[in-house]
């Protein structure tokens, strides 16, 4: 009972929905579907975003070229080199396959929607974010295929056009048409920012369930024993712990402000399972993408349920220093 008072009721939804997704994942027409509704309360979400961010604020996020530099170097260049070390290093006796999952994981760019979702649920450079991670996941199309053959020795893939054009589509236009809309709906946003902060939660839940849906219809439970699969997670862990703390020693050591360090870590930290899994088919021969992918499903979904209970954090420290702000003056 302690644990329940522990945490939130975002936090036990989150872990509802895990379970739900687990025992009964989206399946037959109802993959469609909730792949759909994610797009839709995705392009939702960035809609609400360009509508509330000013113009002001969207050219302060793109010009903040230090923030962006430290993201693109925590995502092409940190993750990476702890890959590389930790399949050198093969700690465990486990299948070869999970060490080079690990290192294709650690290749990938950022995910999109879920790191500016977090970064505005915890109070963040939403702005900034938004410029980070989509810079992130345009290069990522480019660049991990060229590192996947500079450090895994497998060539034969570049960057999809109709993958760009997927993320144009899903994440820039609506943003573009939202701000765009921003002189006639402004004033309605503003006024609803409670329920705006909802369509962060809401995406956030329906790409917790689609993602975990798909690695059950996977077979992600019947692919690995219970030891290998401890291991993966163990090291999921790890990785992850060990890159947020990294992100959060630079931003501080940098003077990047709090929302900054919010977005630094929540852009900086994630690797794309939408991008990897498309990827890895072109990349990889189809007999061992199921294995390949396996780490970067689990990691997948520990990022979220990871960064979920951050952003909580983030926004009651957020939430405190306005107060105290508010009453000091």
């Amino acid at each position: 009972m302690k644990l329940f008072r522990v945490l939130d009721p975002f936090t036990l939804t989150l872990i509802v929905t895990v379970l739900l997704a687990s025992f009964f994942p989206a399946q037959g027409g109802f993959v469609g579907f909730f792949e759909g509704l994610t797009t839709a309360a995705i392009a939702l979400l960035f809609f609400m975003h360009g509508a509330k961010l000013s113009r002001e604020a969207i050219i302060a996020g793109s010009s903040h070229w230090r923030l962006h530099l430290w993201v693109m170097c925590s995502t092409f260049v940190l993750f990476p080199v702890l890959g590389v070390l930790f399949a050198w290093w093969a700690p465990v006796n486990v299948s070869p396959e999970i060490y080079t999952g690990f290192l294709y994981l650690c290749i990938l760019p950022a995910t999109v929607q879920s790191a500016i979702a977090f970064t505005s649920l915890a109070g963040g450079n939403v702005a900034a974010a938004v410029c980070a991670a989509s810079a992130s996941s345009l290069l990522g199309i480019f660049l991990s295929p060229l590192l996947v053959g500079m450090v895994m020795h497998v060539h034969g893939a570049s960057g999809s056009l109709q993958q760009v054009g997927s993320i144009m589509l899903q994440l820039l236009v609506p943003f573009v048409a939202g701000h765009l809309s921003r002189p006639w709906i402004g004033d309605w946003v503003a006024r609803h920012k409670k329920w705006i902060g909802k369509t962060d939660q809401t995406s956030i839940l329906l790409v917790i369930y689609t993602a975990f849906s798909e690695a059950v219809r996977h077979g992600i439970w019947h692919k690995v024993g219970l030891g290998s699969l401890l291991f993966i997670v163990v090291v999921s862990l790890v990785l992850l712990a060990i890159v947020i703390s990294i992100n959060i020693f630079v931003a501080r050591r940098l003077g990047f402000n709090k929302v900054d360090e919010i977005t630094i870590v929540f852009c900086g930290s994630k690797k794309s399972l939408a991008n990897g899994i498309p990827m890895a088919n072109i990349l990889f021969p189809v007999a061992t993408v199921g294995m390949m992918v396996l780490p970067l499903m689990i990691f997948h979904q520990l990022q979220l349920m990871i960064c979920a209970v951050l952003a909580r954090r983030y926004q009651k420290e957020t939430q405190v220093a306005a107060k105290a702000a508010t009453d000091n003056t």
